[in-house]
């Protein structure tokens, strides 16, 4: 492809579709974003914004991984510390039952931990484990490839024009966006765009979180620790601090279907009850304080756990890169960089794409 006789429709305005974007406007091609809502309006902006160098060596996420997460921080060398990049510390936490009397003395780094969760391993130290605020970054990247061209649309993808194999454009809102090629960033929400072409089906896992800010300050650090409810329902809560004195809280489930649009997305009524009470278990620093925001999002995800990230079978000019599940904010960088050489050059050299191949199912 001649970059300055392209047109690419990407369709999304996701982590993913922006940092497409981003990368294709580093090598002259100005896409159009098309999003049906807002800028990192679903997972992408209600994320926890966790990095991670090695935790998937053990899978074929491994390589995509560690690429990302040098990536990662040569953008915020970039960019600067306007989206709440910083290196962390991560630990594995253990929850005791209320009214436990011998919990054990913890050192001073570890004082914002005054209930009844205890850190019993260290996971990740901050040459292994960061983290971003997931909407400032997206929005970041595709403020950077509107600055060098791209252009957002904000509509309602239908579907992709395709004649003679080949991809002629998008339907957005009932007209047709011309496109020499496209690609379907759209999350959970993929299978909307991808009708009529060969792709398998992309599944939406419903997550709740919310963000607190306590009066005192917790260290840059992330938790993960195991929970029983007062309901008897086992959680797995992600706690991060963040620049600024936010913190996030995840780990509440659902199996809610998937609305029309993003924005339709509502938590369940009982989140942020919930939430709350893990938090004031952690520490009294977080007891009581009223949440911020209490939201829900839906990870895409595809059967074998690995993203899709290729072109689109029997269709000349189409591609999807989707399927990131709870990687999304971490493999973005490096799943943008592997698309747009792709795109432009036909080939993906950064990144070994096969494992993520759309035709692999």
């Amino acid at each position: 492809m001649h970059p300055e006789h392209s047109r690419v429709v990407i369709c999304g305005a996701g982590v993913i579709g922006s940092a497409i974007a981003y990368y294709l406007a580093l090598r002259g091609v100005a896409a159009t974003v098309v999003e049906r809502c807002d800028v990192a309006c679903a997972a992408s902006g209600k994320a926890g914004g966790f990095l991670a160098l090695d935790w998937c060596d053990n899978s074929a996420l491994g390589p995509l991984a560690r690429k990302s997460f040098q990536l990662h921080a040569k953008l915020a060398e970039t960019f600067g510390e306007r989206y709440g990049y910083r290196r962390m510390t991560t630990f594995a936490a253990k929850s005791y039952p209320q009214g436990t009397n011998s919990l054990p003395d913890l050192p001073e780094e570890f004082a914002w931990f005054d209930r009844h969760t205890v850190p019993y391993a260290v996971l990740g130290t901050p040459s292994t484990t960061a983290q971003v605020h997931p909407a400032q970054f997206t929005q970041t990247l595709l403020q950077q490839a509107r600055d060098r061209g791209a252009r957002l649309v904000i509509g309602c993808v239908e579907g992709i024009d395709v004649a003679n194999g080949c991809v002629q454009g998008v339907r957005v809102d009932g007209e047709i966006v011309p496109a020499d090629a496209v690609v379907i960033a759209m999350g959970p929400w993929s299978t909307l765009a991808a009708q009529g072409l060969s792709l398998p089906p992309i599944y939406g896992l419903k997550g709740h979180s919310m963000t607190l800010k306590p009066t005192g300050q917790v260290p840059a650090h992330a938790v993960f620790m195991n929970y029983m409810t007062d309901r008897g329902e086992q959680l797995e809560p992600e706690i991060f601090s963040r620049p600024g004195g936010e913190v996030y809280l995840c780990g509440l489930s659902d199996i809610t279907p998937l609305p029309e649009r993003a924005d339709q997305v509502v938590p369940r009524a009982d989140a942020g009850a919930v939430l709350q009470q893990v938090a004031g278990h952690l520490s009294s620093a977080l007891l009581g304080v009223e949440p911020l925001v209490v939201q829900a999002c839906y990870r895409p995800v595809y059967d074998d756990g690995l993203p899709l990230l290729g072109p689109v079978p029997g269709v000349a000019g189409a591609y999807v890169a989707t399927g990131h599940s709870c990687w999304g904010i971490l493999n973005a960088p490096a799943s943008g960089l592997a698309m747009a050489e792709l795109i432009v050059d036909g080939r993906a050299q950064s990144v070994d794409l096969r494992a993520y191949d759309p035709q692999r199912a």
